[in-house]
């Protein structure tokens, strides 16, 4: 019991901290999202490092490093979760805090809408339903912005791509988030060089303080990682799935109260949508998980 309370405060920890993410990324301007990306990625491969050497993680990391298909893998998580963190940087930086939230609450769907299209699975009658929601939502939202909501769109399919090469990679995730930085730290390094040498570089230039924000960019990066690893091996998927929720309800709050954007009807109507989708999805999910459940303490009792 200890350890699922624990498992559970870490978890709490881990997405409140996402959730916090709409107020920390401004603090790093005047500098761009390029620049406060690039900074991100090569501090967090310091960051991540260090801990794997702190931890004694190194073999671990050697031996996932000698699988050629995990790595592959991995560069491809690489990629992609380079083009989340720049899209939701920029989107935070530029006023579209509720649609990066947006794109946080459709994550869920989107995953198992690539759990059909990529792996083959079957979706039940009301998974159905509850994509179809979902898109009637996206609709609605289009016409609302007169646009597709591109930034909820590309953060949660890179996420979900992210999300199921690391499945598919099976790798820990301390040593998985290394070498992924490990893969575009010396492109992200480039760039900031390139920046100081072209006289462009915000780090720095603003004071001690600046500069040490940056630096805290790996920490902002291994933190949260840490804990929902915690996390993730203390408390069911159920748990987890439910608390996956805080993180895009506070930065939906964060947008909508703090940084005071705009939510006319048509926007309300949308997020309306999506939330009565993940309610069908996450009711229907928890439910055959303990249908499965009992049917399987039935099986064995026989």
């Amino acid at each position: 019991m200890a350890e699922s309370r624990r498992g559970f405060l870490l978890g709490v920890a881990a997405y409140v901290l996402w959730g916090a993410f709409p107020l920390y990324w401004p603090l790093l301007e005047p500098a761009g999202a390029f620049e406060i990306l690039a900074h991100r990625i090569v501090w967090s491969l310091v960051t991540m490092g260090v801990l794997v050497v702190v931890l004694g993680r190194t073999a671990s990391f050697r031996t996932m490093v000698a699988d050629r298909r995990a790595i592959r893998l991995l560069a491809l998580a690489a990629c992609v979760i380079t083009v989340n963190w720049a899209t939701y940087i920029w989107g935070v930086n530029n006023g579209h805090v509720v649609e990066a939230a947006l794109g946080y609450f459709i994550n869920p769907l989107v995953t198992v809408l690539m759990g059909v299209f990529v792996l083959g699975e079957r979706l039940r009658s009301w998974q159905w339903v509850a994509m179809g929601v979902a898109a009637t939502a996206v609709v609605v939202l289009t016409v609302d912005y007169g646009r597709l909501p591109w930034v909820a769109l590309v953060l949660a399919f890179s996420f979900g791509s992210y999300g199921l090469c690391k499945k598919q990679a099976g790798a820990p995730a301390i040593e998985s988030l290394t070498f992924e930085t490990l893969v575009i730290g010396p492109v992200a390094f480039g760039y900031v060089v390139w920046l100081g040498a072209t006289g462009q570089s915000s780090f720095g230039s603003h004071g001690p303080g600046h500069a040490l924000l940056f630096a805290t960019t790996g920490l902002v990066t291994a933190v949260p990682l840490i804990c929902f690893g915690g996390a993730a091996i203390r408390v069911s998927m159920v748990t987890l799935g439910l608390l996956q929720y805080l993180a895009p309800i506070l930065q939906f709050a964060l947008g909508v109260l703090y940084f005071r954007e705009d939510m006319p009807a048509g926007r309300w109507v949308g997020f309306l949508l999506v939330w009565v989708a993940l309610a069908i999805f996450t009711v229907e999910s928890v439910r055959h998980r303990r249908r499965t459940l009992r049917l399987t303490a039935e099986l064995t009792r026989v």
